[in-house]
């Protein structure tokens, strides 16, 4: 496939409204993965936090992260 081919069919994906809102929804499902993940994170002992690997402190700044960042 060439490029100029890849290049129309993302605009044409674009322009759907219908992949916007998967795009969407995988999206607000990925957030909430990561917002109950870190939340349990947050509420791990220090000796299960040791078991996996992880400092308090390492534990407390990746829960302390807003749900839209990485």
């Amino acid at each position: 496939m060439s490029t100029t081919t890849q290049i129309i069919q993302t605009k044409r994906i674009s322009r759907n409204p219908t992949a916007r809102w998967i795009r969407l929804k995988r999206a607000i499902a990925e957030w909430r993965i990561r917002a109950r993940s870190r939340h349990e994170l947050a509420n791990l002992s220090d000796r299960q936090l040791r078991d996996i690997g992880l400092s308090r402190y390492s534990a407390n700044f990746e829960s302390s992260k807003p749900f839209w960042r990485a």
